[in-house]
């Protein structure tokens, strides 16, 4: 009986010229005696293989779904050595036929705390830390800051482009996946230069998107993301693509090219790929690299707005004020009744329901302010009170001169065991 690689050598020696290295004339890889027990063996036969660099690598992977169980499944068995797992949904009956990480009895559990469990058991080794939440509301710009690559496998439009912009902020590769039925792409994103996510859409994706807002800017509660109809197969092979190009990120040599500001495109009818080249938007709103990033030993639940905006005026002066990096709404105001709430979140947490009046039952208006100036009357309140999350990125701001803070006092709590 054939070893699994026979076939292919034959392949090899088939193709292989007169004048080239026959299989005959090749030098033979000896596996020391010391390395025959080593879990990742076969991978240091890889001539450009750093297995060290792989375990010392720090990869988020937002989306515990099919794509997500594929991506995690691979990179716990490459033995990534840190990894962080964002999804805030749980696992129902239907994960069952296209997750291998999720069993029956996980059934209403959340998919990123299952996942990590699951993804220790193949490679006790590794470092895994979950996340349960919205990538777009709830995670601080300074998790995307620690990371080397951001790989997703999600169905969302708005949650990728938060992605996008996210790491378009702090300079960090994104591996953009998709699947439907049997058709599926991989896309690497690498900032500050080149396309981006937002580069590849077009006026029904943001149509899309527009739909997903009221008049008021509020989220509609009844606009769901739909289910995409997929398989197990599809979602191994874009997942394999997409792991494969971190991979080649992480070892970051010119004998691996990667597909930077392209995308991997497969049909599973016919088996056809292509490499598809995307151009770049030169007005596109998500090309925002920050410059330089400092870290302040601080945190959102013990820093108020007032001494944040203090940290701000003593560096660039009384002028400088402060910028977040989402809209956040301060109250919701009736002009019907004439009543008004504080409310203090990201617009995106805001939906229709909450944004009719208890009074009147009017749809009231949002105030929303991504700035702070010095004159609000919230300043003794902290940063968490006003909506923002652990581990955040605050501007401060005169003209067209930026300081960004990293609030680095979260970072045990944001980060876990990656800390």
């Amino acid at each position: 009986m054939m070893d699994e690689s026979d076939d292919l050598d034959i392949q090899l020696a088939d193709t292989t010229s007169a004048g080239d290295v026959g299989e005959a004339d090749r030098e033979p890889i000896v596996v020391a005696d010391d390395d025959v027990d080593d879990r990742y063996s076969r991978l240091r036969l890889i001539p450009w293989w750093d297995q060290d660099r792989l375990l010392s690598a720090r990869v988020m992977v937002v989306g515990a779904g099919a794509l997500g169980n594929e991506i995690l499944k691979n990179l716990a068995l490459l033995g990534i050595g840190h990894i962080f797992i964002v999804d805030m949904d749980n696992i129902e009956n239907s994960n069952l036929s296209r997750s291998v990480l999720y069993r029956e009895s996980d059934e209403g559990r959340s998919k990123a705390e299952v996942a990590a469990a699951r993804i220790k058991e193949i490679n006790p080794s590794i470092k895994v830390q979950w996340f349960h939440g919205n990538v777009a509301y709830d995670l601080g710009l300074g998790v995307f800051r620690s990371m080397d690559v951001v790989m997703a496998g999600l169905d969302n439009r708005e949650a990728r482009l938060a992605i996008n912009q996210s790491c378009w902020k702090v300079n960090r590769p994104y591996i953009d996946g998709a699947i439907e039925v049997l058709h599926g792409f991989a896309r690497v994103f690498v900032p500050p230069d080149g396309p981006c996510y937002e580069c590849t859409m077009n006026e029904l994706d943001y149509k899309l998107l527009s739909a997903r807002r009221s008049c008021a800017l509020l989220s509609r509660d009844e606009l769901l993301e739909g289910k995409v109809p997929t398989t197990p197969t599809t979602s191994s092979i874009i997942a394999a693509v997409q792991v494969q190009e971190m991979v080649k990120l992480i070892h970051n040599r010119p004998e691996l090219p990667v597909l930077k500001g392209k995308g991997f495109v497969f049909n599973g009818l016919t088996h056809d790929s292509y490499i598809v080249d995307y151009p770049v938007k030169e007005d596109c709103y998500s090309h925002d690299t920050y410059a330089s990033i400092e870290n302040l030993g601080r945190s959102v639940r013990d820093t108020t707005v007032g001494s944040m905006l203090n940290v701000a005026r003593e560096r660039l002066g009384l002028d400088a004020q402060l910028e977040f990096d989402k809209e956040i709404v301060s109250s919701l105001r009736c002009d019907a009744c004439g009543t008004g709430e504080r409310t203090f979140r990201a617009l995106g947490r805001v939906t229709e329901t909450m944004g009719r009046c208890p009074s009147c039952g009017a749809m009231r208006n949002p105030e929303l302010t991504h700035a702070v100036y010095g004159n609000e009357d919230y300043l003794d309140m902290t940063l968490a009170d006003i909506g923002l999350p652990p581990f955040d990125i605050v501007t401060a701001r005169v003209g067209l001169d930026a300081l960004h803070f990293e609030l680095s006092g979260d970072r045990e709590e944001a980060l876990g065991e990656l800390a």
